[in-house]
């Protein structure tokens, strides 16, 4: 009942409800697909969808310009907190459209879902946090905005300490991130421990931390001159009874580590309303990631992702500056939502494919459908997908979609 009332509403907008196919011809992406074998045609192999993608791309390029199914996804992945070997989107694509489009249809029928389902009236329009503040004030690109707890940085402050954790990583580039944990002085020895460890899970050497009292108290106060003391106590706004806790590392890597922490503390001193529902628009996500392993860029969300206009001079020679025109949508620390404007213009697409080590030509191989489809005439475009066991988990009070 509550899903057909969610369905009139996207009708009444001229959506259409279009079936895409489950047995689907495979394209490179990041999960695992399901293969099933053709009798037709022995040796050969269909697969299962990742998600409708692909075909709601040719959807927009054929002529329809408002779409939307409730389907189904299937991964070859191992049972999750928040994923499933098969799962469902409300799944949405739009033609001529730009961001804040897709952001008002999306917040609308969120705010629809919950009154609806559990009579709760849900505040539009979302808070928008770029990832790079997300990153920074939370340590997440899903970050929780039920409690408070954000982080400083404070890597040119301990710049000039003589603290050689701090230092070493600085000199490479690194960066030195601290939460205030407002109150936390109280914390024992063994709780204090048990938030180092937690750091080392994720291979970092460990977690500096500072006590305020009359004076700072902690093993590497003494490596802090006392210009040092005093920016970084009025930069992180610390009082007595404060605990601070320090990350230096690369800058997603210590940015995680106090994330981690942060949820920790927070579950700990209970600073989390459980009924209280925050939701927020994550924007401007890195284009592209750049691969260790293989020391090579690959695309950050897909590679039909468009890149913001104004980054487009970056592509070619510093793929890292590129922020792309995705979105995650949030609620209480979980994304249920995730989207993007998609790249319609074949010189961009060009440029893109080329960063990640692919000629046009290759592209085309790979996803001759869409690269052919597009020769056609493409439409601006772009989309969302709503995970729809995510929604009713949470609408449930529960995190476990296995729930």
């Amino acid at each position: 009942q509550t899903s057909c009332r969610w369905e009139r509403l996207l009708r009444s907008q001229n959506f259409m409800e279009i079936e895409t196919p489950m047995l689907v011809k495979t394209t490179p992406g990041g999960a695992r697909v399901y293969k099933v074998p053709s009798r037709a045609h022995p040796g050969k192999f269909y697969a299962l969808p990742e998600s409708p993608q692909m075909y709601k791309q040719l959807l927009m390029i054929a002529g329809f310009d408002r779409y939307f199914q409730l389907t189904k996804c299937l991964r070859d992945e191992d049972l999750r907190v928040d994923r499933q070997p098969e799962f469902t989107q409300m799944d949405i694509e739009m033609s001529f459209i730009e961001r804040e489009d897709i952001y008002k249809i999306v917040e609308d029928l969120l705010k629809h879902i919950f009154k609806r389902s559990i009579d709760v009236n849900i505040k539009t329009p979302f808070t928008r946090l770029t990832y790079y503040n997300a990153m920074t004030k939370y340590g997440s690109d899903k970050p929780d905005l039920r409690f408070g707890l954000e982080f400083e940085d404070v890597t040119e402050i301990m710049r000039h300490s003589d603290f050689s954790v701090f230092k070493s990583q600085i000199d490479k580039d690194g960066v030195v991130f601290c939460l205030n944990a407002k109150g936390c002085a109280k914390f024992s020895r063994s709780e204090i421990d048990e938030l180092i460890e937690i750091a080392k899970t994720y291979h970092i050497s460990g977690l500096a931390w500072i006590k305020v009292g009359k004076k700072l108290e902690s093993s590497i106060v003494k490596y802090l001159p006392e210009k040092v003391q005093q920016q970084l106590i009025k930069k992180v706004k610390a009082e007595e009874n404060d605990l601070l806790l320090f990350a230096a590392e690369g800058f997603e890597k210590a940015l995680i580590v106090l994330g981690e922490i942060r949820l920790h503390i927070g579950k700990k001193l209970r600073l989390i309303k459980e009924d209280e529902y925050k939701f927020c628009w994550i924007t401007d996500f890195p284009a592209f990631e750049f691969n260790e392993e293989t020391n090579s860029w690959e695309a950050k969300h897909h590679i039909f992702t468009s890149p913001l206009d104004e980054d487009i001079k970056y592509i070619e020679k510093e793929p890292e500056k590129v922020r792309a025109k995705a979105y995650d949508c949030v609620l209480n620390g979980v994304e249920i939502a995730g989207g993007s404007i998609r790249i319609h213009k074949k010189d961009i697409q060009t440029k893109m494919l080329q960063v990640i080590g692919l000629t046009y030509d290759q592209a085309e191989e790979k996803f001759d459908f869409l690269i052919n489809a597009m020769k056609f005439g493409c439409p601006p475009h772009g989309g969302i997908a709503c995970g729809f066991d995510r929604i009713c988990a949470l609408l449930c009070g529960l995190q476990d979609i296995r729930e």
